[in-house]
């Protein structure tokens, strides 16, 4: 198995309870609490971080002027519905 890069380390504030937490999943897991956290920001990246970005990216591309006008949306949208009715 190849090692991953690592960062240098991060210092980091928990409340008491959450570390708690993480303390007694690591234990239960037989895993370190570094192992623990990282599974964490992992999830949270591949969800809400995730998600975050594709926002920015999104503001981002309707600042360059890159959006769809809702209007024009609709009004496609009324055409296809009034094409299949038809």
């Amino acid at each position: 198995m190849t090692k991953q890069n690592l960062s240098d380390p991060l210092t980091l504030r928990l409340p008491l309870d959450l570390l708690a937490d993480v303390e007694a999943v690591a234990q239960a897991c037989e895993r370190s609490r570094s192992w623990i956290m990282v599974r964490a920001l992992k999830a949270y990246m591949a969800q809400e971080g995730r998600e975050i970005l594709e926002l920015a990216q999104a503001r981002e591309a309707v600042a360059n002027g890159e959006g769809i006008d809702a209007e024009d949306v609709l009004a496609e949208l009324d055409a296809i519905i009034k094409g299949a009715a038809a």
